[in-house]
């Protein structure tokens, strides 16, 4: 296949329709151009849109066996090696409005030297960065350059997140320091999204070491040692993911320890109060049968005496943990 119609192509919701001109810039898909397959063409849709899923299904540019993973049915990163292209599964650090960042947005891409097909239901922000370089005119020049510069573009999201998740460890590890406990639910929060990312991230940081090491007659070696690059960067975010759980696991550590250090400070501060108190419960329930022969019965001042003596005895208990350094 050394040329296709340009309305084989055509899906009225695409996102993106346009063929590589392998000077930085695009070129845009008409019903009437007959393609030359030189450059090879890239088609970005969103696989919940009718038309889009009706050429997904019926298309015979694209093998059998990739429809369906392009349809949405695949979610970890992966990477297949059908002839020679290739069938990939990315994650992306979700952007979009109302959501979390972990919540991370799948992409699908099927990728020869001929034509790139990407999915995806959410919307990727990376996919967006390449469209705008491409725009510009300083974008990919082929299918190798482009993998590589989504790659690029989809680990410079994640190590951004991670070093915000990094600064958020920080901040608690200096309110701790400050004896401040975090909010209920932050440090779990927070313990979740750097799991999540360590779960995707980890495969597709395998996914880029594989497209790194495979050879095809459309990746040259510049492409290659720039993906091999990707690879390592992404693999040193993981370090700093497993380094953030680690810190999270002192943190939650630290934070029970204080909690349980202050209730064990307030039950002692209360043990304390019922001890000083003890022999002045003891005195006012004796006091308090109403028997005859209590002393100072028919005394005027009795009952003021008895309260002082009370008291003088409250003190005196005071006095005396105070000198056994228990207060």
């Amino acid at each position: 296949m050394n040329v296709i119609e340009g309305k084989a192509l055509q899906v009225s919701d695409a996102i993106i329709a346009c063929q590589l001109d392998g000077k930085g810039g695009l070129i845009p898909i008409e019903d009437k151009d007959v393609i030359h397959c030189e450059r090879p063409c890239w088609l970005h849709l969103n696989y919940t849109h009718r038309q889009s899923s009706d050429w997904l299904q019926s298309t015979p540019l694209i093998p059998d066996t990739v429809r369906d993973a392009l349809a949405g049915d695949s979610m970890r990163p992966r990477v297949s090696r059908l002839g020679d292209g290739f069938m990939i599964v990315l994650r992306s650090v979700n952007h979009n409005a109302d959501s979390r960042p972990e919540q991370l947005v799948a992409m699908r891409v099927f990728i020869n030297d001929k034509l790139i097909v990407s999915t995806r239901r959410r919307k990727v922000y990376a996919v967006d960065e390449v469209l705008t370089d491409l725009q510009n005119g300083n974008g990919p020049e082929d299918g190798g350059s482009w993998l590589v510069d989504i790659c690029d573009a989809l680990t410079d999201h994640a190590s951004e997140f991670i070093e915000e998740l990094h600064d958020k460890i920080i901040v608690l590890e200096d309110a701790l320091l400050d004896q401040r406990i975090p909010a209920r639910g932050e440090l779990s929060l927070l313990r979740k999204q750097l799991i999540v990312m360590r779960r995707y991230m980890t495969p597709q940081r395998d996914v880029y070491s594989r497209l790194a090491s495979e050879k095809l007659p459309w990746m040259d070696d510049s492409d290659r040692r720039r993906m091999q690059e990707v690879s390592d960067r992404l693999g040193r975010g993981l370090d700093d993911l497993d380094a953030g759980v680690a810190r999270t696991a002192v943190l939650a550590d630290e934070v029970a320890s204080q909690m349980a250090e202050a209730m064990n400070r307030r039950t002692y501060t209360m043990s304390l109060l019922a001890m000083i108190f003890l022999p002045t419960t003891f005195l006012t329930g004796l006091f308090g049968v109403n028997l005859g022969g209590i002393p100072g019965a028919n005394w005027h001042l009795g009952f003021s005496v008895f309260c002082l003596l009370l008291v003088a005895l409250a003190l005196g208990v005071a006095w005396w943990l105070k000198r056994r350094k228990w207060l």
